[in-house]
């Protein structure tokens, strides 16, 4: 990425209120030049720098509280990160709050439930819950962080049974612009309790959620690939998947991935300068019926097949996302159901006589069942009634990220026909950080009401270090 100024600090941010900053908080205080602070804003997704005026790792919601405060009094924004897979809008100037230290985590066996602390990722709340044979809805990636994904709305892997995350959270304590500490519930503050599940980080900082466990100790799950060089092969596995998927009950949720792999001394053999298509299966019934459900696809000849009844502990390692940071332009959107039309576009892109790169991993996630149905703890996130979850994925190197940009662009231009105009919030990235794009992750009463309540809780934007929903009072129609 191209060199960039450090940020001076503001006027308004003196010596003086950074030092008592510091007094105010029983973690640390960081500044530009200090060790570790380079570490603390880092994260993830390396497409996106942060340069703050100051980050504070809070040791607990106290801190968190002083930290919004001083944003506040100094006129900075706030900017909150865990794990930094949610890494979209750079921090430059804010107040960051690293919330990785808050980490509690207790289970509730009897009222199946869990309260988890921000700083945890679903791979240990999952371990946790596990001890006392529960499972919480957790997505793709055990090492994303709880609350990211809440705030987001949360699509887990067994979305077609249970439907958004969400719709699973019982409270959340929230430290709002006014750097108050609230818990937000059905009952307290129903307005922002909804708001918050879907809203992202516009309505203050969640230091601490608690969450729906369910009885759920194994699934039955796993990846079949398939051979995609020949298109008129991926054409049949892909549209063969497509007809399979309309036919599934609820308790089967699955994926269907393209894929076309470099020529890279990096991968394994087998792989190098290959096509695939992949199908993934996450099915929480038993394991008899999931396996009688999988037999079609079966039938299609994948080259490998890895279907099994699986500990709900081992349910992320379906889709072996990447641990390590990562340097990938990310885009999202919904659409409507394809047909042989969209099939044939679809397998053109990993098609090897095209052009090499940048080599696209294009991710079709099948929705519907409990997600199209409104949740007993309504939210501020949907489907909007669409079939089909879309996520790009390009790689975006150092010097190629308009490469990636632009590639993303093509896809979802010739997607055009398919695409319902519409996104999920939890998918939002750099690209989606514009207001038009914003709304459109929600309905148009979602919205307004989403912006008539950052009026009442957020008026002067001290939240805006994100996908930014402006107050009302400021909203365009």
């Amino acid at each position: 990425m191209p060199e960039r100024q450090m940020i001076d600090m503001s006027p308004t941010t003196s010596t003086t209120d950074l030092a008592g900053l510091r007094e105010q908080i029983r973690g640390r205080t960081l500044h530009p030049g200090d060790e570790g602070f380079a570490e603390a804003c880092s994260g993830w997704l390396l497409t996106v720098e942060h340069h703050p005026a100051v980050v504070v790792l809070a040791a607990d919601a106290d801190d968190v509280a002083a930290a919004v405060r001083f944003a506040a009094r100094t006129g900075r924004p706030v900017a909150v990160q865990s794990t930094g897979h949610g890494k979209s809008v750079p921090a430059d100037g804010a107040v960051f709050i690293a919330t990785e230290r808050l980490r509690e985590l207790s289970v509730d066996p009897g009222a199946r439930t869990a309260r988890i602390g921000a700083g945890l990722s679903w791979g240990e709340a999952v371990a946790a819950a596990a001890e006392h044979g529960l499972a919480p809805l957790c997505g793709s990636s055990g090492q994303v962080g709880v609350m990211g994904y809440l705030t987001g709305g949360g699509l887990p892997l067994t979305a077609r049974t249970y439907g958004f995350a969400a719709g699973h959270v019982r409270a959340l304590d929230v430290v709002t612009a006014d750097g108050l500490l609230r818990t937000v519930s059905p009952t307290r503050e129903p307005d922002l309790f909804w708001a918050v599940r879907g809203g992202k980080s516009n309505f203050g900082v969640v230091v601490a959620a608690e969450i729906d466990l369910l009885p759920l100790r194994t699934v039955y799950g796993g990846e079949l690939w398939y051979p995609g060089e020949d298109p008129r092969h991926a054409a049949h596995v892909l549209g063969s998947y497509l007809a399979w998927a309309g036919e599934q009950p609820e308790e089967m949720s699955s994926s269907v991935t393209l894929m076309r792999l470099p020529d890279a001394p990096q991968l394994p053999e087998e792989f190098r300068g290959r096509s695939f298509v992949q199908i993934r299966v996450v099915h929480t019934g038993g394991e008899e019926q999931g396996a009688r459900l999988v037999e079609p696809l079966r039938a299609l000849g994948p080259e490998k097949d890895t279907c099994a009844a699986l500990p709900y502990t081992q349910i992320t390692e379906i889709y072996r996302d990447p641990k390590n940071p990562v340097s990938v332009h990310l885009r999202g959107a919904l659409l409507r159901e394809l047909d042989d039309e969209a099939v044939k576009e679809l397998v053109s892109f990993i098609d090897p006589a095209n052009p090499a790169g940048p080599f696209p991993g294009m991710e079709l996630r099948h929705l519907g069942g409990a997600l199209d149905r409104p949740p007993a703890r309504p939210h501020a996130v949907s489907t909007q009634g669409a079939a089909f979850h879309l996520w790009l994925r390009m790689p975006a190197p150092a010097g190629r990220a308009e490469e990636a940009r632009t590639a993303a662009d093509e896809v979802l231009e010739r997607l055009g026909r398919w695409d319902t105009g519409a996104m999920l919030p939890g998918f939002l990235f750099d690209h989606d950080s514009a207001p038009e794009r914003v709304r459109r992750a929600y309905t148009e009463a979602d919205y307004q009401r989403l912006a008539t309540l950052k009026a009442a809780y957020d008026p002067h934007q001290l939240f805006r270090v994100n996908h930014n929903i402006p107050p009302s009072a400021h909203a365009t129609s």
